[in-house]
């Protein structure tokens, strides 16, 4: 054995393994199938790369996870015979976390009383060992290499790395050696019935064989009892897909479900299926029921596994488009090639008339269940809703299906889900358009006062307050022969449909007094609008700022305005349009105030603090505060009478 090598911890593992070795979880079980997982994708990544180097499975008879506990050395050993790792791997996979969403996770593992819900979703499961270890070793030899590395660690902020001469009997060739020395509030992990019980709860589905070995109490023909070895399988490595869906149960779906996700939420939906005839290949999928940690990552990354038939492929094909992306599973082709590389399946004809057929049948799911579950299909929206509907400006071909199960809070859904079909069921005499408020939240797009107008006439606007619905509702014609129309940006249409009361006094009516302050307006809010207006849209408030009918939606100019680069020329980014509400008493004597003429200051600031109200109310502090301020003061000073 050469001379060990001690390294620091990366500093958000050290936090992350200060966690662990410190928690007091309500289910410490998981460590055991975190660790069985990893061992299975390395068995399964080994299987995929021999089959262009055949020799990296020298010494392998076939493929095999061994759990070996031992109760009275206090010790829990996983073996497996996959991919293995040398010195770089191990400093790199078990040294640093090299996945986003770490500091997500660990916000997350310090706010909840039982992290075992977080553990597997953040692509840290191996830390999870040390929650029931003292110390953890772990011995690996890689593929296509004779040498043999051993890292040890009792978490508490170092490892040592070190090259071993002679190889362990575990290894007999590559493969991973991961020894647990338990510590005294997990004894019972060094029990056998506690491992196999821990296996058929959470592993039973791993497509490896494990097998069980370990000592147990007998009793002779004499009835004297004696300790003897003894080895079992606890699961054959049969792949749970190529079942009849009549020969599994509700509890071997969930279990899978748990492997190939991570999580510990019910899946909202399991989808499985064969396909034979011109192309053979089956389907296994789940929607889940709860955000997956990574939904919202920039890569935008699917987590499909596919197999060819039952080789492990990869997990990194985009099996589903990005904007399905948190729906977990598997697809095993029996016609794809085993040996093509992953570049070149992603052009594959065949590959990409399963993508296609995997795609229907996933939007066919869902709207199965938002026609005859609604309870579970609104806990679904709630959690992907945002990601589908990335699907409605990036698959054109797909849109009217989206629109389908696409569901929507409104001014008049009191906080509940509306689809499409409802809103236009509810149109109003004259309404030509669906209408829709986009917005930071559903709180600031009520208080709108660009909402008043439609309250008035009873029209349903879409609340839309997720920021990928400043992009969809840009690039869409409609639905069902109805375009989409924003209430913040160009001319409204309101004059056609009645308000819910007769109101004898027209907004739309221009008097001779309006005309001049409209001008007045302009003239002093140069720079900052670029046109001064009656409006239809506004009852109660008297002012508000809209996009003119050519420039982005004023939501969409802000979104893009906090990207990094920014160019407002880019964007279209044009002066707002302000818009005047003629009935509102106090327009009506600042009409009259620039009709009579005099103190034009007055009038100056009186003009300014409605534009910087005018901004306020649109989310946005006015363009120059000090401005506003002194402005403010003034109006404030003449009406106090300073």
């Amino acid at each position: 054995m050469t001379q060990d090598t001690e390294y620091k911890f990366e500093a958000e593992v050290a936090q992350l393994l200060k966690l662990m070795v410190h928690s007091v979880y309500s289910n410490k079980d998981i460590f055991l199938r975190e660790l069985v997982s990893n061992a299975a994708d390395a068995c399964e990544k080994l299987r995929y790369l021999a089959i262009e180097k055949p020799e990296l499975l020298k010494g392998h008879d076939s493929f095999q996870i061994t759990l070996t506990s031992d109760e009275n050395a206090k010790t829990l050993i996983i073996s497996d015979n996959g991919i293995g790792m040398d010195n770089t791997d191990l400093i790199e996979n078990l040294g640093t976390i090299a996945r986003s969403g770490t500091k997500a996770f660990l916000e997350g593992l310090s706010e909840k009383s039982d992290g075992s819900a977080l553990i597997g979703q953040f692509g840290v499961g191996f830390y999870s060992a040390f929650m029931v270890a003292d110390e953890v070793q772990v011995i690996s030899s890689k593929a296509g290499d004779d040498k043999v590395w051993q890292w040890t660690s009792s978490g508490e902020g170092t490892f040592k790395l070190e090259e071993v001469s002679e190889r362990p009997v575990e290894l007999p060739s590559a493969g991973t050696v991961v020894t647990l020395k338990l510590n005294d509030d997990s004894l019972e992990y060094g029990k056998a019935f506690k491992v196999e019980e821990i296996i058929r709860a959470y592993s039973s589905h791993v497509p490896i064989p494990i097998v069980l070995k370990g000592t147990e109490v007998t009793k002779d023909e004499e009835d004297n009892e004696k300790e003897e070895a003894f080895e079992r399988s606890l699961s054959d490595g049969g792949a749970l897909w190529t079942k009849s869906k009549s020969d599994i149960s509700e509890d071997e779906y969930r279990d899978f479900y748990g492997h190939v996700s991570g999580q510990f939420d019910e899946p909202a939906s399991t989808i499985h299926y064969r396909v034979e005839g011109r192309q053979e290949y089956t389907v296994l999928l789940f929607i889940p029921s709860m955000k997956p940690f990574d939904l919202f990552n920039p890569d935008r990354k699917g987590r499909i596994k596919l197999y060819v038939r039952r080789v492990f492929i990869s997990d990194e094909i985009d099996v589903l488009p990005a904007w399905l992306r948190f729906v977990r599973g598997i697809v095993d082709s029996e016609d794809l090639p085993l040996n093509i590389s992953r570049e070149i399946l992603q052009d594959n004809p065949l590959f990409e008339a399963i993508k296609g057929a995997v795609v229907k049948r996933v939007l066919s799911e869902l709207k199965k269940i938002s026609e005859k579950d609604s309870e579970t299909f609104e806990k679904v929206w709630d959690a992907f809703g945002p990601v589908i509907k990335e699907g409605l400006y990036e698959d054109m071909a797909r849109r009217d299906d989206i629109y389908e199960i696409a569901r929507f809070k409104t001014s008049k859904s009191d906080g509940k889900w509306r689809s499409l079909p409802q809103y236009l069921e509810d149109l109003k005499e004259n309404q030509t358009a669906i209408y829709y408020a986009l917005g930071d939240s559903e709180d600031a797009i009520t208080s709108s006062p660009h909402l008043e107008g439609y309250r008035a006439r009873d029209v349903e606007v879409l609340y839309l307050a997720d920021p990928v619905d400043a992009f969809w509702v840009r690039t869409v014609l409609g639905f069902q022969g109805k375009p989409f129309k924003s209430i913040t940006q160009g001319a409204d249409d309101l004059a056609e449909i009645k308000k819910a009361e007769d109101d004898a006094e027209s907004a739309e009516e221009t008097t001779e007094d309006l005309a001049k302050l409209y001008t007045f307006l302009k003239e002093h809010l140069e720079g900052s609008v670029s046109d001064v207006r009656a409006s239809s849209r506004l009852a109660e408030s008297p002012v508000c700022l809209v996009a003119s009918d050519g420039a982005l939606d004023k939501q969409l100019q802000k979104i893009l305005k906090d990207q990094p680069g920014a160019n407002p020329g880019m964007m279209g980014e044009r002066l707002p349009i302000l818009e005047v509400n003629a009935s509102h008493p106090m327009i009506k004597k600042m009409a009259e105030k620039v009709r009579v003429g005099g103190d034009e200051k007055s009038s100056q600031d009186i003009a300014i603090v409605l534009y910087g109200q005018a901004c306020i109310l649109d989310g946005e502090q006015p363009a120059n505060p000090s401005k506003f301020t002194q402005a403010l003061n003034n109006v404030l000073s003449n009406a106090l009478g300073g």
